[in-house]
């Protein structure tokens, strides 16, 4: 006896998950409708405890990208336990009369990234290894020596410095993925979403264990080196905060510490002060002011910003203070507000790898290339929807 039927099965989806997804992402029935090309009152009996009828795998899918939901969470039996998240610590010292941390976009970039986290858990898990976790040696106080902490550092990640200096302009632009790369390999994910700079945040840091979190912005190649090594401190001293340009004085003393002390080991970290010395003679006295030629010449000697290497001088007392806060630093800011990227990549095997870093990218493609999950997991995880761009962003990481 045979059994027909006069629709296709659809999935079984959780209603309920349906609803609480789009309750998350604050938006309306009406908004879900018009996104998914359906009734508004089709959207409400999706959500409805026992609904007539289920959306079909590409309306889902829909829904999932509209919600910025992993789109086999609407299979869960339960509600996904991702309780509204405790926001980062605003540690930017500048005031501002909205406060960004605040704002839905913000919340929107964490979420992600803590939920990037789970994923790399559970891909561990499936993969059956432990999580790469910091040596407890790295881990420093705002008490220790930076210069110290950085050298400690670039040992621990096996970058050493001859390897970052004199290169070509090629090569200065890979240093930071070089440096992404190296502390993602000692167990940090390291992500990148552009809208972040929308904020007015260079980065921030979640200081948890294992697989602590940095999130970068878009900037120039040489200004994210510095914004890295930052955000590394704060993982090194265990403190979760969002980071921003420094003003000369205000802000919460307590904040200002951590943030100096932050800065002060990207500036060793990148010129570390043996190699920089080496590298100039340096005055019994600072000097007024540097000029512009020799400034460049050693900040691209060392492969980092201007900026980064005028304030790495002046922490050495190499040039006065007064110089780079009264002359060079409003120049400064005015040429970083006005940089808008090289552009989105045309590959998009490099534009995923980009956006997620290599570790989190290596966990897919290894649960994935050992049929822990199937093609349409690995999908998921990576948040994309066409399974050829599964198989370009594999060839991609192999090719390096």
């Amino acid at each position: 006896m045979s059994v027909t039927t006069t629709e296709k099965r659809r999935p079984h989806y959780n209603p309920a998950v349906l609803r609480w997804a789009r309750k998350l992402a604050g938006v309306s029935l009406a908004d879900v409708a018009l996104s998914v090309k359906v009734k508004e009152e089709q959207v409400a009996e999706w959500e409805r405890e026992e609904p007539k009828k289920a959306p079909t795998v590409l309306q889902a899918r829909k829904l999932a990208n509209l919600y910025k939901r992993p789109f086999l969470e609407f299979f869960r039996r339960t509600l996904p336990d991702l309780p509204d998240p405790v926001l980062i610590p605003d540690f930017r010292l500048f005031q501002t009369s909205s406060n960004p941390l605040t704002t839905k976009k913000h919340k929107e970039i964490q979420l992600w990234a803590e939920t990037q986290r789970i994923n790399a858990l559970d891909l561990y898990s499936e993969i059956g290894e432990h999580p790469l976790e910091i040596p407890k040696t790295l881990f420093q106080t705002v008490k220790a020596d930076h210069e110290r902490a950085a050298e400690q550092a670039r040992a621990a990640i096996n970058f050493p410095i001859m390897a970052q200096v004199d290169r070509s302009t090629v090569g200065r632009r890979r240093i930071p993925g070089e440096i992404r790369r190296k502390i993602e390999a000692i167990g940090v994910l390291v992500f990148r979403r552009t809208d972040l700079t929308q904020l007015r945040v260079r980065g921030f840091c979640i200081a948890v264990s294992p697989l602590p979190i940095i999130v970068v912005g878009s900037e120039i190649p040489t200004a994210e080196a510095f914004t890295l090594g930052h955000e590394f401190a704060h993982v090194l001293i265990r403190q979760t905060a969002l980071s921003g340009a420094i003003p000369r004085t205000g802000g919460n003393p307590s904040k200002r510490r951590v943030e100096e002390w932050c800065n002060r080991f990207a500036s060793a970290f990148l010129m570390p002060r043996d190699t920089l010395q080496d590298y100039l003679d340096f005055p019994s006295d600072p000097f007024d002011e540097i000029s512009d030629e020799a400034l460049h010449r050693t900040a691209l000697y060392f492969g980092v910003s201007d900026h980064a290497m005028l304030i790495r001088l002046v922490h050495l007392r190499y040039v006065k203070s007064e110089y780079y806060w009264q002359i060079r630093k409003p120049q400064f800011d005015r040429e970083e507000s006005e940089y808008r990227g090289f552009g989105r990549s045309a590959y998009y095997g490099t534009r995923y790898r980009n956006t997620q870093g290599d570790l989190y990218t290596g966990l897919v493609l290894e649960a994935w290339g050992s049929g822990r999950i199937t093609n349409h997991h690995a999908a998921e995880y990576m948040g994309i929807k066409n399974i050829q761009h599964v198989l370009d962003i594999r060839d991609h990481y192999r090719s390096g």
